[in-house]
């Protein structure tokens, strides 16, 4: 019994003895780990913290260069934009980039604005955002440039699988009827009104442009174009009564003039 005890106490030491060794060798790296681990996490925490700061204060930047927009000081506000541009974090510095383009097109600086919106295009990886541009420096081309001009840049997004293909295709189809090609914007029209996604506003402006080209002689009437020319037709008949109003209460007051100045001499 007491030799069994000796044993058992020998074992013991024996263990305790080798948990000491492996602990004194692997010592090091299990708390080296540990604490890379902590230095990980409060690495992250501090970047995410960073970055979100540095976004909070790019969004006010990006706001208070709205209010000076809109309060029409556009030097001002063009330049708080180049500041969020400059040193903006996130998408920021690219939402600044549209309205800066926005801000010289409003400005009348068209050739700036369309240049800032074709560099946009180029340098976008986001191909929702390159479309975005495109259309809206397409857009500006219609009254400022020529047909050639509008379909460089929105012939690649007036594409079904586009979501911006309407506004692509309204774009289009101005600068089709600004060049002469009537038939051939009265199809960009029609897609818009084929289009089952097209909201209804956008269905009655191009009815109206087709009414337009079916007034002209160019186009053969299509429901729509009769649904606006009929909703064109209505306003104008709203207002024919007022008209008629204002004439016959003016025309007693000439009669009553008429009249007196003929019968003050018969009076005499």
């Amino acid at each position: 019994m007491a030799e069994d005890n000796i044993f058992r106490e020998v074992d013991e030491e024996l263990r305790s003895d080798r948990m000491r060794a492996l602990w004194r060798r692997f010592a090091p790296y299990v708390i080296g780990a540990a604490v890379a681990v902590v230095v990980l996490v409060a690495v992250n925490e501090g970047w995410a913290w960073y970055h979100a700061s540095k976004a909070a204060a790019s969004s006010d930047e990006l706001y208070a260069a709205f209010e000076l927009a809109d309060g029409g000081d556009l030097a001002a506000a063009q330049a708080q934009l180049d500041s969020v541009i400059a040193d903006g974090s996130g998408n920021y510095p690219t939402l600044a980039e549209f309205r800066k383009a926005g801000l010289l097109a409003r400005d009348g600086k068209i050739d700036e604005a369309v240049a800032a919106y074709d560099s946009l295009a180029n340098s976008q990886s986001n191909q929702r955002l390159r479309e975005l541009a495109l259309v809206l420096g397409g857009t500006l081309m219609v009254d400022h440039g020529n047909l050639a001009d509008v379909e460089a840049r929105v012939g690649s997004v007036a594409t079904d699988t586009s979501p911006l293909r309407n506004a692509a295709y309204e774009a289009l189809g101005l600068a089709q009827y600004k060049a002469g090609d009537f038939t051939a914007a009265r199809t960009s029209f029609e897609a818009v009104i084929n289009d089952p996604l097209t909201q209804s506003t956008t269905r009655n402006r191009m009815g109206y442009y087709l009414a337009q080209l079916q007034a002209e002689g160019v186009a053969a009437p299509t429901a729509d174009a009769d649904a606006a020319a009929s909703a064109i037709d209505a306003i104008v008949s709203s207002d024919a009564p007022s008209a008629d109003a204002a004439a016959t209460t003016e025309t007693p007051a000439a009669d009553a003039s008429a009249v007196t100045t003929e019968t003050a001499p018969a009076a005499q």
